[in-house]
């Protein structure tokens, strides 16, 4: 059974969200996700399955709350702190975007609906990409690499901002945990997609057999 895994800061000093959009994101939507993947996949082979497998070979309902739990995971990594760019990201982000800030915040502005906007490695080009998706969806089940994420379901922002959601943006975008961001893009180089289970297997890790309970 998966566990909501505890925020990476302290909820009562973060620039980006405030203890009471916390208890609500973090401690009902997030919770309610973890909630849903364990009913869901009790009493089957899929409950000792990890995250990270059941996530690409899901669909529907189960697929939509493995997909969240992960999702919501990596945000909070992102808004843990505010921290520099590597210099190696940095001259990637300079490479791959005439102007990163802009096109990522018009991105994510622009996203109709639910959903979140991502930086992402892609691995078959070696390039970083801005990519939106809708309501659950990742990256990861089409081979991307996520390095960045801002939800912008509204759930997300609206106690802080109410429906501004370019004022969250921004707010976002000035507390970029980006060393948190480095390490991803590191990773995602010398990994690939890989780096994405190692990253989910050490939030949820998959519980081994003792060897002595005949379960195998």
């Amino acid at each position: 059974m998966l566990e909501l895994r505890t925020l990476p800061f302290d909820a009562n000093s973060n620039a980006v969200v405030s203890k009471e959009a916390c208890d609500y994101h973090h401690g009902k939507h997030h919770q309610t996700y973890v909630n849903n993947y364990n009913n869901l996949t009790k009493d089957s082979e899929l409950a000792k399955a990890s995250l990270f497998d059941v996530l690409l070979n899901s669909e529907g309902g189960l697929f939509n709350n493995a997909a969240q739990v992960y999702n919501h995971d990596f945000y909070w990594d992102c808004i843990a702190k505010k921290s520099d760019k590597s210099s190696e990201l940095e001259a990637a982000l300079q490479s791959d975007f005439n102007d990163f800030k802009a096109e990522f915040i018009s991105s994510a502005t622009t996203l109709f609906g639910s959903g979140w906007t991502w930086l992402v490695y892609n691995p078959a080009t070696s390039k970083l990409e801005i990519k939106n998706t809708s309501n659950a969806a990742t990256p990861v089940t089409d081979g991307l690499v996520p390095l960045l994420v801002v939800d912008v379901w509204e759930h997300a922002y609206y106690i802080d901002s109410r429906n501004a959601r370019p004022a969250y943006l921004e707010k976002f975008y000035e507390n970029i945990n980006w060393d948190f961001v480095s390490t991803a893009y590191e990773w995602a180089k010398k990994e690939g997609i890989n780096s994405v289970k190692f990253y989910i297997d050490e939030l949820h890790p998959v519980a081994s057999c003792c060897g002595h309970c005949g379960c195998n």
